[in-house]
C-alpha cells in the first residue's frame, strides 16, 4: 500500500518580494503623487498631498501617467525614483 501525504498549506512557491522599508519621518522629504488621470484621482491625491505637506513640512511633487489603462512609463518611474523619497498613488471614479 502506498501512503500519500498532502500538505494542508498547498505548494511552496518562491519567496514573496519585499517592499522597501517605510520612511519613519516625512519632515524634509519629497513626496511624489502619481496621478493616473482617472476621474477624481488627481483631486484625491492633491488633497492628500496638501494635508501631508501641511502636517509634515514635506515637499509634494505631482507626476501624471498618460492613461489609466496603461502601465506607467519607465521614464516617469525613473524620474520618481531619482526625485522623491515616497510615492503615493491611487485611483478614484
Amino acid at each position: 500500500m502506498k501512503l500519500l501525504i498532502h500538505r494542508p498549506d498547498g505548494a511552496v512557491g518562491a519567496e514573496p518580494s519585499v517592499a522597501a522599508a517605510p520612511v519613519p519621518v516625512l519632515s524634509g522629504k519629497r513626496i511624489g503623487l502619481l496621478d493616473n488621470l482617472k476621474p477624481n484621482a488627481g483631486v484625491v491625491l492633491a488633497r492628500l498631498g496638501g494635508h501631508l505637506a501641511e502636517r509634515t513640512g514635506a515637499e509634494v511633487m505631482t507626476h501624471q501617467t498618460k492613461n489609466a489603462a496603461l502601465p506607467c512609463e519607465d521614464q516617469v518611474l525613473e524620474r520618481l525614483a531619482a526625485e522623491v523619497h515616497v510615492v503615493l498613488t491611487g485611483t478614484a471614479d
